[in-house]
Formats: C-alpha cells, structure tokens, sequence
C-alpha cells in the first residue's frame, strides 16, 4: 500500500506515463472540464514528467478552445476502476495552432488521424447521423494534399497540472491525498476521504 506523499507523486506519474503510451491504459481518456463546466472525453497525447504537463489534441473550431483561450482553469478527471485509484487533476489550459508543439503534434499525426479535422467544426448541426467528414473520406485514409487546407483546424490543449486529488478505494478504508505544486515542486497533505 501507497503509504507517503512521495509515494502518491510517483504513482500518479507512473500512471500518466502509461495513459500516454498505452492506449488500453484506463489513463488514457481522461474526461476533461473547462471552466464553463462542459466536459468532454479526451484522448491524453502526452504526459511530460519533468514539467508536469498534459498535452491533448482538438479541433480549433471546437467550443472548448473559446472556454480555455490562453490560461483559464481546466480539470482533468482520470479513473481506473480495476485499480480503484481516481486522479483529480486541477491546472491551466492553453490551446495552441501553431508554433512548434502543434506542429510537431500535427507532424507525429498519422494521416488518418488527420482526416478528423477535414470534416465539419465540432457541434455544427447535422440533418442525420454523421461523421462529420465528407463522404469520400468515410473509412479511408487521406493524402497530406487532402489533409494540407485543413492544418488550421488543428490544435493542442495544454493543461499545467498545478494540483493533485488522488485517491484509492479499499475495503480496509480509503486513502486521499492532495498535492499542489508551487515552484516546480510537489508539496501536501493526507485528507479524509
């Protein structure tokens, strides 16, 4: 059993490192709520362990990228039921489109992970079920000559994780601990659960 604060740090690093490389992690779709307290389902992209920093990619038409702009409080809730461990994640979003970490994001890509962003903004009405991508772009891989007009729709959130919930459900009783981070530091305390 997780018994010190350092203890729940590296725990909670370690299961972020797997939500980013494993794609069966149960960290690896975390729901995500913006200040306008809309949540979402996002896929984690990456987690960069020396600067505490999660890294998702969106649509740049997406309602979400108006709510974060350029600072505003973002949550990030992962959950593994098979461990009963929940991560409670406060931070401060940023949406990036261009520069460098989009670019590399968007160049990391694959093809067919880009044909996302040729279709309709998210939330732009529909007469029928759809996915939002033309028809002749349904199940089939674009060619980046498709996928070049559409590198605008692309971007990356980026949340600074400036506070830690964690806890661990146990028949032999809970335990909580929350952790902030000031000056590139963990710093916290035991809580009731």
């Amino acid at each position: 059993m997780i018994d010190t604060l350092k203890a729940v740090e590296a725990d909670i690093a370690r299961r972020l490192v797997a939500g980013e490389h494993d794609r069966r992690s149960a960290m690896h779709t975390p729901v995500i709520a913006t200040a306008d307290a809309d949540m979402r389902v996002m896929v984690l992209r990456h987690f960069d362990e020396d600067r505490w920093i999660l890294r998702f990619h969106t649509d740049s038409r997406a309602p979400k990228v108006a709510a974060i702009a350029g600072g505003a409080p973002v949550g990030v809730l992962f959950y593994d039921r098979e461990a009963k461990v929940q991560i409670r994640c406060h931070g401060f979003g940023r949406i990036e489109v261009d520069g460098s970490v989009a670019d590399r994001a968007w160049n990391e890509s694959t093809n067919f992970a880009r044909r996302c962003y040729l279709g309709a903004g998210p939330g732009e009405g529909a007469v029928g079920p759809t996915s939002g991508l033309p028809e002749r772009f349904e199940g089939v891989e674009p060619s980046d000559g498709d996928l070049a007009p559409v590198r605008d729709n692309f971007a990356v959130l980026i949340v600074e994780l400036a506070s830690l919930d964690w806890f661990y459900l146990s028949n032999d009783g809970h335990r909580r601990a929350r952790l902030e981070r000031t000056g590139g530091e963990w710093s916290g305390s035991w809580i009731a659960p």
